[in-house]
């Protein structure tokens, strides 16, 4: 009855509303409604659609308190040139308040060639620091301390060799690998369509990320073994709803295949985590954030019967959208990156990295990384928005945006479902086809006027050309080369080819048999990680984008 008198006076309101439009118009091509009410919410049951924070099904976050207790990890991403300068700027963002390390790798180290390799030539540490060998990751983290840190690691086809020396890097400081936090992306699925850093097919693939399961259960219980990983779907061009389907699908891809080789759910889904994109409509970024927790929770516990609490939590790092940075007025990118910080800690984040303002042109100078971590300051103390948890929670038009992400996320599951699941989809080219065609849209609307992007198609204005931007020095390549003939000269060479044959072995033998042992031994014999992808590239064979998966 309440919602009949409020629907009468709604109706009244509204045609007043319109009457007057013919004097001031409203903009065109909105998609919210003008105003939302409690009849945008009819069904809404406080108990069973967001419940309290901390508790199933987690739309309010994953922990109680959220940010009044601790702030989010401030974990800026960051590497480039060697490895002795990356750790300069690591050592640099930690003493300046950031709270955790988030390795950017070159494109030779992402695809599993050693610096040497002609497949390298241009590419070594332009986009990332390139690491070939242990001896490399001990520069890396020299003086940084990693029982005290947590670190993340964008890496995805050799995640496998990257975790090792991690592992054996920490080992050589004193530090036992049942210590170690942080995470490692492992996201193979997303690569095969919208990213592309992928080696082998789909099996072996699938295999190196359940045996990552498996081996850091027992032994790097802290870990997070992978991060399912929609930030580069979006970056792609998807929607927000497409962002968090096609992710929480790869996720229960990943959960089936560690299911398959006899995993229970509760030993391993706790440390599974999620990398969400913070785009520019912040409102909308906050309600995606909120169903993305209710639809894991509902998949873990629905579908795959998990009973511990942690297994039904979706944990997420979040970095701000690098495609809605311009090149044009680069200094309006420091505001973008402020609205989508704001969107991260209201959505609840666990830990973000901001995009520096020159990154549309360049790798980041030292001062607009130090602006892109203030942000991130400013925001948790000044701001007030981490002062309490889910601030926009009961939000008409936030409850209905949920609700209505989550509607459509779960529409775009029961077809990838229906299909076959994520691998099958994505053989077919329906996932690829959805994120094409809607970054299409978004391209046209930009194009013809419908979407403003401010000093690209609205606001523009005379610039000189940007300075004093960070450029690699072409001298890398040879530095690389110059260090691995170096670590080849010394090692032991009999021990090298003892791991990578007893490797190549492990590999052609059925999948019962975990391969990171081996490729912990490898590692620790300073065996480069061309060598160690090489022999698995000669038993797993390369992944071809126009072969069917």
């Amino acid at each position: 009855m309440a919602n009949d008198t409020l629907k009468a006076g709604f109706d009244a309101y509204m045609a007043a509303v319109e009457a007057k439009l013919s004097k001031n118009p409203e903009r065109t091509n909105l998609e919210p409604n003008r105003l939302y009410t409690p009849l945008d919410v009819p069904e809404f049951d406080y108990e069973k659609d967001l419940g309290f924070p901390g508790e199933y099904p987690y739309t309010r976050g994953v922990q109680p308190t959220m940010y009044r207790g601790r702030f989010w990890t401030m974990r800026m991403y960051a590497g480039f040139s060697t490895a002795e300068e990356s750790n300069k700027r690591y050592r640099y963002l930690l003493a300046n308040g950031g709270s955790g390390l988030s390795c950017a790798f070159d494109l030779p180290t992402q695809i599993g060639y050693d610096s040497t390799d002609p497949m390298a030539e241009g590419e070594v540490g332009k986009v990332g620091v390139a690491i070939d060998s242990l001896a490399d990751m001990e520069i890396l983290f020299d003086q940084i301390d990693l029982a005290k840190v947590s670190t993340s690691m964008t890496i995805n086809a050799p995640a496998s060799v990257l975790l090792c020396m991690y592992i054996a890097v920490a080992e050589k400081q004193g530090v036992s690998a049942d210590k170690l936090r942080g995470t490692i992306q492992n996201d193979i699925l997303k690569e095969y369509s919208a990213r592309g850093t992928y080696i082998f097919p789909p099996k072996p693939s699938m295999r190196l990320i359940t045996n990552i399961f498996e081996y850091c259960a027992k032994n790097v219980p802290l870990w997070n073994t992978i991060s399912i990983s929609g930030y580069h779907i979006r970056e792609a061009g998807s929607t927000a709803a497409q962002e968090i389907a096609f992710t929480i699908a790869d996720g229960i891809a990943y959960v089936e295949a560690a299911l398959k080789a006899g995993m229970d759910i509760d030993a391993f889904a706790g440390r599974l985590s999620f990398f969400w994109n913070a785009h520019n409509n912040v409102l909308e970024e906050v309600a995606k954030f909120r169903a993305s927790r209710r639809v894991w929770a509902k998949v873990m516990k629905e579908r795959f019967g998990a009973k511990k609490a942690k297994s039904m939590m979706l944990r997420v790092h979040t970095q701000t959208a690098g495609s809605m940075l311009t090149a044009q007025q680069p200094n309006n990118n420091i505001v973008r990156v402020a609205l989508q910080t704001a969107a991260a800690v209201m959505g609840g984040t666990q830990s973000l990295h901001t995009n520096s303002k020159d990154e549309a042109l360049a790798l980041p100078t030292t001062e607009s990384v130090t602006i892109a971590l203030r942000t991130q300051q400013i925001v948790a103390y000044e701001s007030g928005l981490a002062d309490t948890v889910d601030p926009l929670g009961g939000s008409y038009y936030v409850e209905a945006l949920t609700n209505k992400i989550e509607a459509e996320c779960w529409d775009y599951i029961k077809k990838i479902d229906e299909i076959g699941g994520a691998p099958e989809a994505i053989s077919k080219g329906y996932i690829q086809k959805e994120i094409q065609d809607s970054a299409y849209r978004w391209q046209m609307d930009v194009e013809q006027g419908r979407r403003i992007i401010v000093g690209v198609n609205k606001f523009q204005q005379e610039e000189a050309a940007p300075t004093n931007l960070l450029r690699v020095d072409g001298s890398v390549g040879e530095l690389q080369r110059k260090k691995i003939e170096a670590l080849k000269a010394k090692r032991d060479n009999a021990k090298v080819a003892e791991t990578l044959a007893a490797l190549k072995i492990a590999a052609g033998e059925d999948e019962s048999t975990n391969l990171i042992p081996l490729i912990l031994d490898a590692v620790k014999a300073y065996a480069t990680e061309g060598e160690i992808c090489g022999v698995l590239r000669e038993v797993f064979g390369e992944f071809k984008s126009h072969v069917a998966l």
